[in-house]
């Protein structure tokens, strides 16, 4: 089985999620510290408008692109601010900016009131982002594939993309698979095939594949490694993952006893560590649920090694993260 990655390589899947193209800005200190906070918030569905703002007005392509976005699913729509950031984001060679332009349908003069002289249409933008990424896309890069896939909607870029190793596209190629891609003749072939994908995604750090893998363990009842990929996907900060392995380290609740050691301490401090997001994904919620239905159960000093615990967890640990994509793959994927 492959090495494991280091948590470095996690922390930059949770604050960028996955590399880009983009020149950014030398920031200070006190901006780059906004930036950082800003992504792990935006991956959180918390607000992360003002800390983004910081570095974005640096001129920071990758915070620009990321405050356009966020100004984007807040409002819902193509603004004329939206428009700004992710032009700013372009014009520094940020692809994911070219691409979010180049499909934003109606032309973005019409967004804007009128276009500049010299500005670039929406197919400009495109096209920029795939003269920079097909050459390298011909050289092998898997990054600059999986974005051919995003400027083009030809699928045989995923599949390329996730032969050549890059886990976001390989975790899209077993969805896509599941969902009906290809021949399988045999029974539980294209099942098989799937697995195959999620597995490789899994080892090469993607933390949705994780959690899926280990559904297909658990399938199987290979409790084990349903365990051990639960685990490992909890210590990205992926949030689904914390709060199921939380809930297994927990009293077995209507006979479900996947081998976990129980451990009320750890399952607490981590329910714990939900509590803060306080925006969308609904799962504070779920964990306070949880919180109270162990709280009976454990004593004083119990709850001060919980707060111990979630405290040394979170110190040691990425950021936690619903690992929110760049871009969501089109439905032509399927």
């Amino acid at each position: 089985m492959r090495k494991l990655i280091t948590m470095q390589t996690y922390l930059l899947l949770a604050l960028a999620c996955f590399v880009t193209t983009a020149v950014w800005a030398e920031l200070t200190p006190e901006q780059e510290a906004a930036k950082q906070s800003g992504i792990i918030l935006f991956n959180q569905y918390r607000t992360a408008e003002p800390q983004l703002r910081i570095a974005a007005e640096a001129g920071d392509a990758e915070s620009q692109f990321y405050l356009g976005e966020e100004l984007r699913l807040r409002d819902r729509f193509m603004t004329k601010e939206v428009v700004h950031w992710l032009e700013e984001a372009a014009q520094q060679g940020h692809s994911y900016a070219m691409i979010r332009i180049g499909h934003s349908g109606d032309s973005l003069c019409a967004v804007v009131g009128s276009c500049p002289e010299g500005s670039k249409t929406p197919e400009q933008w495109l096209a920029e982002a795939r003269r920079l990424n097909e050459p390298k896309a011909a050289q092998g890069d898997a990054e600059a594939m999986y974005l051919m896939y995003q400027i083009t909607f030809d699928i045989d870029w995923i599949e390329k993309a996730a032969k050549a190793g890059h886990s976001l596209a390989q975790y899209w190629l077993a969805v896509a698979i599941e969902q009906g891609r290809g021949f399988y003749w045999w029974p539980g072939s294209r099942q098989e095939a799937a697995e195959k994908w999620y597995k490789a995604s899994a080892e090469g750090g993607y933390p949705l594949s994780m959690e899926d893998y280990s559904t297909m363990l658990l399938n199987k009842q290979d409790y084990a490694g349903y365990r051990l990929w639960v685990e490992r996907a909890a210590k990205t900060g992926y949030v689904s993952a914390v709060f199921e392995y939380a809930l297994g380290l927990a009293p077995v609740i209507d006979g479900l006893d996947y081998g976990y050691e129980e451990n009320l301490v750890k399952a607490y401090g981590l329910l714990s560590l939900l509590l803060e997001l306080d925006g969308g994904g609904g799962m504070a919620g779920r964990a306070a649920r949880s919180q109270a239905e162990f709280e009976d159960q454990m004593t004083g000093e119990q709850l001060e090694q919980a707060r111990e615990f979630a405290a040394e967890w979170k110190a040691t640990h990425p950021p936690l993260s619903f690992f929110k994509q760049k871009l969501h793959p089109s439905d032509t994927l399927f």
